[in-house]
């Protein structure tokens, strides 16, 4: 089996998954701009072969790369990056050179665009933030007098938080359509009051989950950009049922067969009249890739699994025999911002927690506007110890 993984090296953990798939036989290609000496060593040893471009969004760069390793080693099987922002060309890649193992050019769009997404989400029986697509003033006020302030505005082909907006009033309206108003596609939606939460993992090629995890923000990721707060986050211990439930349903809509995935609800926090009331899920949106930064290493620190093993297991096996039986915690993210104080230094709190930390490290700046500048990953087995982490690590001078 030959196995093109498109920018192999980040983040830096992802040398993992192929890892993994050389330990299944697989033959491993990487592709991404920088030189093959700056690669790790894990890395290195995990491909048959790599390819350097200047320029990754150069598709012409992109498709002479491929040509190269299907014209050197044969049929090409996978083309993967399992990251959001390359989720477009590598549909692109897999339909100039007919890889049938992934979604295809004309595919893709229902897992980028905000707004396809809502009707398989329809189809899933899953209710979604009722939308609209801005095009004058005039038509969004009439939406807003429908579902009340705040909405949100974002662009419908987004990446995380950025260029994400809540609009309380109509003084907001205005300057949104007459002074800010986007050359690029935006989605408007109505607010919803509730906790974000996610269903994490791994599909095989009948997008079944073969296995999966409940991850829970507590600060919604908007607001961690806009307001450069500090980012905390977990994995949660155990699966609410209505979650997986959920969870399943939307990836058998959405056909998520051979994918890490990373699917966001909202449970709402108070009855939304017109949407559902307390405690209902809510869809978001989905991303067929794995959760963003270093949260497949928080999940394996959780479940005590790996994932990466269970990913490349789903690749060559469509199936896996990891052990998802062993000890479970909670296990959190915090991550610090550079220009805030801290009552305890990072060496402090390495040293009161030392054996419950399982990273620390700090993250590269593309990465930091989400996530915090250095970072801590903590295991523990009670919500209370955990919460203790968070107060401890929050304190400020």
């Amino acid at each position: 089996m030959n196995f093109i993984f498109i920018s192999p090296n980040f983040p830096k953990s992802y040398f993992n998954f192929c890892k993994e798939l050389k330990n299944n036989g697989v033959n491993v290609f990487g592709i991404s701009t920088d030189s093959y000496d700056s690669l790790s060593n894990e890395l290195k040893e995990s491909m048959v072969e790599y390819y350097r471009v200047d320029d990754m969004q150069d598709y012409s760069q992109m498709y002479k790369a491929v040509a190269y390793f299907a014209f050197k080693y044969g049929k090409i099987d996978y083309i993967e990056s399992n990251n959001e922002f390359w989720l477009e060309q590598d549909a692109k890649l897999r339909t100039d050179f007919n890889v049938i193992t992934g979604k295809k050019d004309n595919e893709i769009q229902y897992f980028k665009s905000k707004e396809a997404m809502k009707k398989y989400y329809q189809l899933a029986n899953i209710k979604t933030a009722r939308y609209h697509i801005p095009s004058t003033f005039e038509k969004g006020l009439e939406f807003v007098n429908q579902v009340g302030y705040p909405v949100i505005v974002k662009p419908d082909n987004g990446v995380g938080a950025y260029n994400t907006y809540k609009i309380n009033n109509e003084e907001e309206l205005k300057d949104f359509y007459f002074k800010h108003f986007p050359p690029i596609k935006y989605i408007m939606e109505e607010f919803i009051y509730g906790d974000l939460i996610s269903y994490d993992g791994i599909t095989n090629d009948k997008a079944e989950p073969i296995f999966s995890s409940n991850e829970v923000f507590p600060d919604p990721v908007m607001n961690v950009v806009n307001e450069r707060l500090d980012c905390f986050y977990y994995s949660n211990k155990e699966m609410p049922v209505d979650l997986e439930e959920a969870g399943k349903r939307v990836l058998k809509a959405f056909d998520a067969f051979n994918r890490y995935f990373h699917l966001e609800f909202f449970r709402l926090s108070k009855d939304k009249i017109g949407l559902g009331k307390k405690g209902d899920i809510i869809g978001l949106e989905v991303n067929m890739r794995c959760p963003g930064g270093y949260t497949p290493d928080i999940i394996n620190f959780s479940k005590s699994v790996n994932t990466y093993k269970i990913w490349a297991d789903s690749m060559v096996f469509h199936k896996s025999e990891v052990d998802q039986t062993l000890t479970k915690f909670y296990c959190c993210y915090y991550g610090r911002r550079d220009e805030k104080q801290y009552l305890h230094s990072d060496f402090e709190v390495c040293e009161k927690y030392r054996h419950a930390i399982k990273m620390y490290d700090r993250l590269p700046d593309v990465l930091a506007g989400a996530m915090g500048n250095n970072f801590f990953v903590a295991n523990f087995n009670t919500k209370e110890e955990m919460e203790e982490f968070y107060n401890f690590c929050s304190k400020r001078i």
